[in-house]
């Protein structure tokens, strides 16, 4: 068991060293970018998000607002209607609690 435990914990430092190493190089190549590129790259990309999130926005209170949107509310059926097995402690708990 203890190597098995070893063995994972050996591949999770693998798997963070290797993360750590991936992220240190996409910072470098961040930083060999202009600051004037870096500028217009997070402007880009902010305008990006805020675009993507008004368009689901506008997209929400459309659907919504529509007036042939309608809930349907329906009983939901959770007790089984199968017959139960005599002498099963399991069946005495849950026909116990059930309203009769």
């Amino acid at each position: 068991m203890s190597k098995r435990l070893n063995a994972n914990m050996t591949r999770m430092k693998k798997l963070r060293e290797k993360i750590g190493r991936y992220i240190l190089r996409i910072e470098d190549h961040w930083n060999a970018i202009s600051v004037g590129k870096q500028r217009l790259m997070t402007k880009v990309f902010f305008g990006v998000y805020v675009l993507i999130t008004v368009i689901v926005i506008v997209n929400i209170c459309v659907t919504t607002g529509q007036r042939s949107n309608t809930m349907s509310i329906n009983h939901i059926d959770g007790i089984s209607k199968k017959p139960t097995e005599k002498g099963s402690k399991h069946n005495e708990i849950v026909n116990s609690s059930t309203k009769k």
